[in-house]
């Protein structure tokens, strides 16, 4: 397909594009058969601003896939089957989850979905970055699975600071907790499901805002390719018993590499 020139683009009607951002920066076109079938092809490495910008996109795309009498078998099995590109196996998996968020609703009101908006686009970026899959981003929870432990680390690592250095609406701050497991959940066609999933929860829920906790099994296998390079160590945090996990579980806090604090 020859590409397309930098005047013909601009002649072409924002109906053209599958994707528009919110800077009116405008991606996959979509007003010819050939460039329908390139958008079907790169749909899964744009990155879009949230979940119903996607879904707004694929929209679009399957629309006109419809209207060129494209079939997108291939396609549809890779974007409304997320499951099925989830890793499998031995996985590692985070949750985060807003401390006190109630709080911010009553005291934010209408601006909570920004904040909301915002801090959902930070913890996708980091998640991203460190090569994970997003499970799930349901209110204030967020979701993802990583082929191996140091990544899912480096996602928390980098979330949380990047939460913490982000400007907050009136000077506020924005506290986030996140666990990370290491099992091996069931993938479904619509995400995961197993003990693992309920054991990740758990771990998030026992952190504070602004804490990272690694279950044992995590640790373990990040015991064998270190966290030096991430710049923080695992200290104990002790064995506890949590909610609807058969077995006590080993937790570690995520800290600075350094000595502790006084």
């Amino acid at each position: 397909m020859p590409p397309l020139r930098s005047r013909e683009r601009a002649r072409l009607p924002d109906s053209a594009f599958a994707y528009i951002d919110s800077g009116g920066r405008r991606s996959l076109p979509i007003h010819d058969e050939a460039h329908v079938r390139n958008a079907l092809a790169r749909f899964g490495r744009v990155s879009f601003e949230d979940d119903a910008a996607r879904d707004r996109a694929r929209t679009r795309l399957l629309r006109a896939a419809k209207r060129y009498g494209i079939v997108p078998v291939g396609f549809v099995t890779n974007e409304l089957q997320p499951g099925r590109r989830l890793p499998t196996g031995t996985v590692a998996l985070l949750m985060t989850d807003v401390v006190g968020s109630s709080g911010l609703v009553a005291q934010l009101g209408d601006r909570y979905p920004r904040l909301l908006a915002d801090l959902v686009r930070i913890v996708r970026a980091a998640v991203r970055k460190a090569g994970g899959h997003e499970v799930d981003a349901r209110a204030d929870e967020y979701f993802a699975a990583f082929a191996e432990p140091r990544a899912a680390l480096a996602a928390a690592v980098s979330l949380q600071a990047a939460i913490a250095a982000h400007p907050w609406p009136d000077g506020r701050r924005v506290r986030v907790r996140a666990g990370i497991h290491a099992g091996r959940p069931t993938a479904t066609l619509t995400g995961y499901v197993g003990i693992a999933v309920n054991t990740v929860a758990r771990v998030c829920a026992e952190a504070e805002g602004g804490q990272v906790l690694v279950c044992g099994a995590a640790r373990r296998l990040l015991d064998e390719t270190g966290t030096e390079p991430l710049g923080v160590v695992l200290r104990e945090a002790g064995t506890r018993t949590l909610r609807g996990i058969p077995d006590p579980i080993e937790l570690w806090e995520v800290a600075p590499a350094g000595p502790p604090p006084g």
